[in-house]
C-alpha cells in the first residue's frame, strides 16, 4: 500500500443492504454484481483506492454485527479484490471494528476505517465507547498487522458532549500514542465538509497521516488540498450528489480530474 501522504484519494462503494436488514432486497449474488461493478468504475476513473461499507444496512446495529453480516461482506469484498488492484479498505457499521479486521485480512485488504477508536460517543446507535486496546490486540492476534487502521476523530453522526474539553487535536494526538495508523476528519454527517480550522489544529498536532472523511466535492476539493494527507468521498460521487445512489461516471471523472490538476500543481 502507497503511504497516504502521497495524497491518495479513495472511493466508496455503499453495499447493498445485507440478509437480515429491513432494506435487504438483491440476493447476494446481485449485491456483488453491483459491488464489483461499482469498485471497477472507481478503479478505471482513476482512485487509488476503494473504501467498502455496508451502509444499506440500517438501522446500523452498535458494535456487533451478525455472522450474516461478516460473512456476506466477506463475499463481497472478496469478489472485488478479485477484479481490483487498487488499495482496499473496508467500515463495518457501526463501530464493528474487530469484524472489519477480521474481513480485511480474509480479503487481502490494506486498512480499516474504525469508529470508536479512540474516547466515548453519543452515537445513532447508542453509546460508543473506545475500542482501541481491544483493536490493537485482536490485530495482534490474528496475524493482521499489515492493515492499517484509520480512525476516526469527532466521528460524524454523533454527539460529544461528554467530551467536548477534549479539543480534537487532543484526540488526534490521542488515537497517535494509542497505534493508530491515521487520523479521519469529518463534518457533522453525512455530505458536510470537515472543519478548516479543526483540520488546522489536527496538522499541527499529529505527525500520523490525516484524511478528510465526509463533504469533498470537485468543487471544494482544492480549499482543502492542503489540510490532509488523504481524501475520501462519496456522496458526491453518486447520482445527484445523494449517498443511497448508485456512482455516477461523470462525477467521478470530474472528481479525478480536479485531482490531477492539483497534482500537476504541486
Amino acid at each position: 500500500m502507497k503511504e497516504i501522504r502521497d495524497k491518495q484519494v479513495f472511493g466508496m462503494v455503499h453495499v447493498g443492504a445485507l440478509p437480515g436488514t429491513p432494506q435487504h432486497r438483491l440476493n447476494l449474488t446481485q449485491i456483488t454484481e453491483q459491488a464489483t461493478r461499482e469498485a471497477k468504475l472507481l478503479q478505471a476513473s482513476g482512485f487509488d483506492g476503494i473504501i467498502m461499507e455496508n451502509m444499506h444496512d440500517i438501522p446500523y446495529l452498535n458494535r456487533e454485527v451478525g455472522a450474516e453480516i461478516i460473512a456476506s461482506m466477506t463475499v463481497v469484498c472478496k469478489a472485488v479484490r478479485e477484479v481490483t488492484s487498487c488499495d482496499l479498505g473496508i467500515q463495518v457499521l457501526a463501530g464493528a471494528n474487530k469484524a472489519a479486521l477480521a474481513i480485511a485480512l480474509a480479503c487481502d485488504f490494506d486498512f480499516i476505517r474504525a469508529e470508536g477508536y479512540v474516547f466515548s460517543q453519543i452515537s445513532d446507535e447508542g453509546m460508543m465507547n473506545a475500542d482501541a486496546g481491544e483493536l490493537q490486540r485482536y490485530r495482534r492476534l490474528i496475524g493482521a498487522e499489515k492493515i492499517k487502521i484509520y480512525c476516526d476523530i469527532k466521528k460524524k453522526h454523533s454527539a460529544h458532549a461528554i467530551t467536548a474539553d477534549v479539543p480534537i487535536a487532543d484526540m488526534a494526538k490521542a488515537a497517535e500514542f494509542f497505534l493508530a495508523d491515521g487520523v479521519i476528519v469529518t463534518g457533522s454527517c453525512t455530505g458536510i465538509a470537515a472543519c478548516k480550522i479543526e483540520l488546522a489544529s489536527v496538522n499541527k498536532a499529529a505527525k500520523c497521516p490525516i484524511l478528510i472523511g465526509s463533504g469533498l466535492t470537485s468543487g471544494n476539493l482544492e480549499e482543502y488540498w492542503e489540510l490532509a494527507d488523504g481524501f475520501i468521498v462519496g456522496s458526491y460521487l453518486k447520482k445527484g450528489g445523494i449517498w443511497s445512489n448508485t456512482l455516477d461516471k461523470e462525477r467521478c471523472r470530474r472528481f479525478i480530474e480536479k485531482v490531477t490538476q492539483l497534482r500537476n500543481k504541486g
